[in-house]
């Protein structure tokens, strides 16, 4: 059932912050997760249907043609997009700086935005032990710097890494 004032957190973070820990924290506690769509390769241990829909990058350009989502960004050359349904429906989400750019007005003063920001040595440690199919940490690394520049639209910013 899609609610348009129904209220979210919506979290945000640059790789390897702890955004999808975070998450499970929350879905443990009830929150329903809005699983969003990637032209993204699937890492080991990610599920289809439960951590992203992963799609191909025609179903993407479909999917866009016929205004299936709420929002969407190109970030490290891959489609990633939250469908109206999931915007709409659930409360916990987890965007890009750009996504979160794209909220309409009257749906942003209904989110509450989470910055998990912790020190860059963590999350290269991190990066460094994850299974990156089609990515690199050094291009991670730089893409978030980018991605995240002047980035100052949420109302929490997380900065403890012991989460």
């Amino acid at each position: 059932m899609l609610t348009p004032n129904h209220k979210r957190i919506i979290l945000v973070g640059k790789a390897a912050s702890g955004k999808d820990h975070l998450r499970k924290r929350f879905e443990s506690r009830g929150f329903k997760y809005a699983v969003t769509h990637t032209t993204r390769p699937m890492r080991e241990g990610e599920v289809n249907g439960e951590d992203y829909h992963f799609i191909s990058e025609d179903d993407a350009k479909t999917l866009i043609e016929s205004n299936f989502f709420y929002e969407y960004v190109i970030f490290n050359g891959w489609v990633y997009g939250t469908s109206n349904v999931e915007f709409y429906s659930k409360d916990l989400l987890i965007m890009t700086p750009k996504g979160i750019s794209l909220i309409k007005p009257e749906d942003r003063k209904q989110s509450f935005v989470i910055y998990v920001d912790i020190e860059m040595s963590i999350r290269m440690t991190r990066l460094a032990n994850r299974n990156m199919p089609g990515d690199s940490m050094t291009r991670r690394i730089k893409a978030d710097e980018m991605d995240f520049t002047d980035f100052n639209d949420y109302d929490l910013r997380i900065s403890n890494s012991d989460f």
